[in-house]
C-alpha cells in the first residue's frame, strides 16, 4: 500500500508542475501583451496631444484671418474712391503689384483702380475694406505670408 501513495503523490507533483508550467506560460504571454498595449497607448496619447495642439494653433490662425476680414452685413454697401483708394495704398506704403497680391489683384488692376478707369468687383471691394483696418506691419506681415 505503501507503493500506491507515492504513486499517488508524484502523480499529483507531476500535475502541480505541468499545471505552474501552464500557468507561467500563459501569464508571461499576457504580460507581454500588456506591456505591448501599454506602449502603443503611450504613443497614442502623444500623438492626440500633438494633434489636439495642432488643432488649437490653426483654430488661432482662422480666428486671426476672420479677424482681418471685413464682416460685412448683408444691409451694409461698401463704398470705394479711387482717391481714397489711393491714399490708403500710399498710407501701408505698398506697391501696385504688392497692393494687388493682398487683394487678389493684378498690379495693373490696382492702377486702373486709382485712376478711375475701372471699378473694383464685389470681392474685391471687400478686400480693400480690410486695407483699411490694417497698419503697414500687418500689410508687410501678411505679404510676408503669402510670398511663403
Amino acid at each position: 500500500m505503501h507503493v500506491m501513495t507515492n504513486i499517488a503523490s508524484l502523480l499529483k507533483a507531476e500535475i502541480t508542475r505541468l499545471a505552474r508550467k501552464q500557468v507561467l506560460a500563459e501569464t508571461m504571454a499576457l504580460k507581454k501583451a500588456a506591456s505591448t498595449y501599454r506602449t502603443e497607448i503611450i504613443a497614442l496619447k502623444r500623438r492626440a496631444d500633438s494633434l489636439e495642439a495642432e488643432l488649437r494653433r490653426l483654430n488661432k490662425r482662422q480666428a486671426k484671418v476672420q479677424a482681418t476680414e471685413p464682416t460685412e452685413e448683408p444691409g451694409q454697401k461698401l463704398r470705394f474712391t479711387a482717391k481714397g483708394f489711393a491714399s490708403q495704398r500710399r498710407r501701408l506704403g505698398l506697391s501696385a503689384a504688392e497692393c494687388g497680391l493682398l487683394l487678389g489683384a493684378s498690379g495693373q488692376s490696382v492702377y486702373n483702380w486709382e485712376d478711375g478707369k475701372a471699378k473694383p468687383r464685389a470681392r474685391h471691394l471687400a478686400a480693400i475694406a480690410s486695407l483699411r483696418t490694417m497698419g503697414k506691419k500687418q500689410a508687410a506681415a501678411k505679404l510676408a505670408e503669402m510670398r511663403q
